[in-house]
C-alpha cells in the first residue's frame, strides 16, 4: 500500500540562503530578511537575480568571505588586519589602493599557504602511488 504524500518544498533560513548567494544579509531587502527561502526560490535568485541582487553582489556590502577573496587573503587574515564588518566593493577597492603593510603581509602567507598545500597533496600522491606499486608487486609474487 502506497501512501500519496505531497511534495513539501525544503526551505531555509534566511542567513543560509545570503550565505548561498553569496550577500550580506543586513544589506538585502526586509522581506528577504524577514521570510524563509524555499530551494526553487533560491535557484530563481540564483539564475536570474533580481535588481536588488545583483546590486548587492556589485557593489556590497559583502560578507566576510567575499571580502577575503577580493583582497585574497583569508578570513582569519582579515581578523588580523582589524577588519571586522561588511565592506563595500569602493571600501574593498580603497584598501588594495593602499596596500597596508597587513594586507602584504597576509597575502605572502596566504601564497605560503597554497604552497604547502600543493606540496603536501604532491607528497600524498607520490605515497599513495608507492603504496600502490608495492601492493600491485605483492600481489604478482603470489
Amino acid at each position: 500500500m502506497t501512501s500519496l504524500k505531497q511534495k513539501t518544498s525544503q526551505t531555509m533560513k534566511p542567513a543560509t540562503a545570503a550565505k548561498k548567494l553569496g550577500i550580506y544579509l543586513a544589506a538585502a531587502p526586509t522581506d528577504f530578511q524577514e521570510g524563509v527561502v524555499s530551494r526553487e526560490e533560491l535557484s530563481a535568485l540564483q539564475t536570474e537575480p533580481p535588481q536588488w541582487l545583483q546590486d548587492l553582489r556589485q557593489n556590497g556590502p559583502h560578507p566576510r568571505p567575499v571580502v577575503a577573496a577580493k583582497l585574497g587573503v583569508s578570513i582569519s587574515g582579515l581578523a588580523r588586519g582589524g577588519v571586522t564588518e561588511a565592506l563595500t566593493t569602493e571600501q574593498i577597492e580603497a584598501i588594495k589602493a593602499e596596500n597596508p603593510l597587513w594586507l602584504q603581509h597576509e597575502r605572502a602567507n596566504q601564497v605560503d599557504v597554497r604552497k604547502e598545500t600543493v606540496r603536501i597533496k604532491e607528497k600524498q600522491e607520490k605515497e599513495a602511488a608507492a603504496k600502490a606499486a608495492k601492493e600491485a608487486k605483492a600481489a604478482q609474487t603470489r
